[in-house]
Formats: C-alpha cells, structure tokens, sequence
C-alpha cells in the first residue's frame, strides 16, 4: 500500500502513524527529506534521521525502520 505525502501539512490533517507503510512517495518540496516526516506522530518511533535521497539517485531507506522512500518529480 502506498501513501502519498505530498498533500499532508502537519496543521491541516490528523497525524499519521510513523512508520506504518513501508513505502512512500515524496517530492522536492518535502526536502531535506527525514524520517520520521513532519506529520507523523512520533511518540512511538525511532529518532530523526535525515536521508539522502537525492543523492541516493532519488530512493533512500530509513536504516532504523527500513521505510523506503521514493523521490517523484
């Protein structure tokens, strides 16, 4: 199951639950990409880590959840 992100703003809607997909779709205006992502709830995850995932040729996986996230332009 996939989640698009890009139309969450952490003061609009409710909280998501950190890490509960294992994939995700993100686009550049979510850059510099972290996960947990802003919007998340955190009470119950693993620290912020930032991700590189331009860098990574536009995949990157959270080295704590293995949440993989994909760069859509």
């Amino acid at each position: 199951m996939e989640f698009d992100l890009m139309s969450r703003s952490p003061a609009a809607a409710p909280l998501i639950p950190a890490n509960a997909e294992n994939r995700y779709e993100v686009t550049r205006s979510d850059l510099p990409l972290s996960c947990p992502m802003p919007g998340m709830a955190l009470w119950n995850s693993h620290p912020k880590v930032y991700l590189p995932i331009v860098e990574d040729g536009g995949e990157s996986t959270c080295p704590y959840c293995g949440a993989h996230y994909v760069l859509r332009d």
